[in-house]
Parts: C-alpha cells; sequence; structure tokens
C-alpha cells in the first residue's frame, strides 16, 4: 500500500510541478516581453532573433520559479487531499503525516540536485547566448569600461587590470604574473605598470611607467621602467571586453577556478566563492519549501484549493522580491572572465 500511495505523490506532484513551471515561465516571458518591446523595436530586431532570446531565456526563468513550483506541488497535491477527507482516510490506515512527508523530502532533494546540474551548467551556457543577443542585437549592457578584470592568459600567466577604457584602448594599473610550470605556487616574474596600452603596427602591448620584478629562491631582482614592450601575451584589446563575463554565465567549475586563480595570484575571492555557494545553496530552496509546503497544507482549511493557490501566490511574489532584492544589492559588483583569451 506504502508503493501505490508513493506512487499517487509522485504522480500529483508531477503534474502540479510542470503545470507550476510551465505558467511561471510563460507568466514571466510575457513581462519581460512587454519590457523589452520598445528595444525589439527600435533596434529592428528580428522575428528569428526575439525567439531564440527567450529560448535560452527559459532556462533562468526555469531556475528561479523552480522552488516556487514545488512549494504550489506541495500546497496543491496535499491541500486537495485534505480538501477531499483523502488524507484523513490515508492516516486513518496508518500512514502518519511524518511517512508521507518522507516522500515529499525525497522528491525535494532529487529536485534540489538535479537543480544543481541545471542551475550550474545548462542556465550559464544559457545566459552566455543571451547575452550576446543583448550586446549584439539589442544594444544593452554594452561595456565602455571595464573594471577589476582578471584572467588567466596562459597556463603560468595571470593578467590583471583595475580598470580598461574601450574609447582609449588603454588598461590602467595592469600586473602581469609569470609562475613555474613545475610549481603552480611559486611565482618567477611580475610586472606592474600604471598603464598599458597596444602598438598596433608593431602588434605588443606596451607598458609605461611600472616595475619589473624577478625571483629566484633568495634574490629578487627589481627594474624599473617607463616603457616596456610585450610581445608574448595571448590577448589584444578586443579581446579584453569581449571576454568580460558576468557570474551568471560562468558555470560551477569555472567559479571555483577563477576563485583559486584569485588565491594563488594574493588577491581576495570572497565575492566569487559566495557567488559559487549561493548557486548550490539556492539549487536547496526546493528541498526547504517542503518542510512548511506539506505541514501547512496537511490540515483541512476552509477556502480549500483557492486558499491553496492564494498561500502560493503569497509565496511566489514574496519570493520574486527578496530574489529581486538581491539583484539589486549585487548590481554594482563588476564580474569579469577568468579563462584564457
Amino acid at each position: 500500500m506504502i508503493r501505490i500511495l508513493d506512487k499517487y505523490f509522485v504522480n500529483q506532484f508531477t503534474q502540479s510541478f510542470i503545470f507550476g513551471i510551465i505558467a511561471f515561465t510563460s507568466f514571466f516571458a510575457v513581462i519581460d516581453m512587454m519590457e523589452n518591446l520598445d528595444d525589439f523595436i527600435d533596434q529592428n530586431v528580428s522575428t528569428e532573433i526575439i525567439v531564440q532570446y527567450y529560448i535560452v531565456f527559459i532556462p533562468e526563468i526555469i531556475r528561479l520559479m523552480t522552488p516556487v513550483s514545488v512549494l504550489l506541488s506541495c500546497l496543491f497535491t496535499v491541500g486537495k487531499m485534505a480538501t477531499q477527507n483523502e488524507l484523513t482516510a490515508i492516516k486513518s490506515s496508518g500512514v502518519s503525516i511524518y511517512r508521507i512527508m518522507i516522500t515529499f523530502l525525497v522528491i525535494g532533494f532529487i529536485v534540489s540536485i538535479l537543480s544543481i546540474g541545471f542551475g550550474g551548467y545548462v542556465v550559464p551556457a544559457a545566459n552566455k547566448h543571451k547575452v550576446f543577443i543583448e550586446q549584439n542585437y539589442m544594444k544593452k549592457d554594452i561595456v565602455t569600461l571595464g573594471r577589476n578584470i582578471f584572467f588567466q592568459d596562459s597556463k603560468t600567466r595571470i593578467v590583471s587590470i583595475v580598470s580598461y577604457s574601450v574609447a582609449l584602448d588603454q588598461a590602467n594599473r595592469v600586473s602581469i604574473q609569470e609562475f613555474s610550470e613545475a610549481d603552480i605556487n611559486k611565482m618567477l616574474s611580475r610586472i606592474d605598470a600604471e598603464r598599458m596600452k597596444y602598438d598596433t603596427l608593431k602588434n605588443n602591448w606596451q607598458m609605461i611607467n611600472g616595475v619589473k620584478r624577478v625571483f629566484t629562491d633568495s634574490t629578487e631582482t627589481a627594474e624599473y621602467f617607463s616603457t616596456l614592450a610585450i610581445d608574448y601575451m595571448n590577448f589584444k584589446p578586443a579581446d579584453v571586453i569581449k571576454k568580460q563575463r558576468k557570474p551568471e554565465e560562468m558555470t560551477l567549475d569555472e567559479l571555483d577556478e577563477f576563485a583559486n586563480e584569485k588565491l594563488k595570484a594574493g588577491n581576495d575571492p570572497t565575492r566569487i566563492l559566495i557567488e559559487y555557494h549561493s548557486k548550490i545553496a539556492f539549487s536547496f530552496a526546493s528541498l526547504i519549501v517542503v518542510l512548511f509546503g506539506v505541514p501547512m497544507s496537511a490540515n483541512k482549511r476552509k477556502g480549500g484549493i483557492a486558499l491553496q493557490f492564494g498561500i502560493s501566490l503569497l509565496f511566489t511574489f514574496s519570493f520574486i522580491f527578496e530574489t529581486g532584492c538581491h539583484s539589486i544589492a549585487q548590481s554594482g559588483v563588476q564580474w569579469y572572465d577568468h579563462g584564457s583569451l
């Protein structure tokens, strides 16, 4: 009997979950389309590109609405059973509410594990294409001044730039660090300069007003310069801006690698680690909502399904408000690509 009930719970939960995902995704896609309508018209974006935009936008909506859909499913499934006295019959047969909770907790745990992979790898890939469409077709979020740019130029070379001006094609406060291939924690040399510009005639970078330090096992030498030509870099001016990425475009592996690179370079990786762990923590929101969603709807109340739907909407808009506040708090922080250029 227990197995039959478990299958019944899973079937009812799945139906409500799919309905919630489709409903919320459609709702927010329509709202976003209304907000972007002016941009689509002003930039003469073709229908094909608009369709592509919303195809790659859907994964992000699904990621955000998964916990809400899980809550909706719990409220609808258990609330419906309580309203129709099915839950009373199940309890009278000897099945406790705690045993029922186990089934929903297992479902929530499975959804959370799947959400880690989906939000950590599928969503970033879709967001990359979404940002590409916004910048190239909608002319949105075009970077004119990059800040705190940090990337790995080769296996043993790390480059950090405090700011980069697109108009001047000039980097300010630049640091280039070379590490040993045999021991990646051992720094061989470091160049720090006030400015860095690209010489299009000689096809090399010109470091201006800085110092080059070379490290051996027991000594350090420093060479100050007004101009230093470097022709072994693997990137050009256009690549600096082109390769900048936001955290929503980075997979979990890329965020972890980015944090390790910053740590090796002597920089603080706290913000990257927070983003990394927040993506994982957010995935387990689906498990958390089960803990109060099932008990909340297990008792028979006046209003039936209408009340359950109202409670779900209340939590939905509260969740959206919290997510929006988080986005606003993070809006002042610039994140950039760390991969090889």
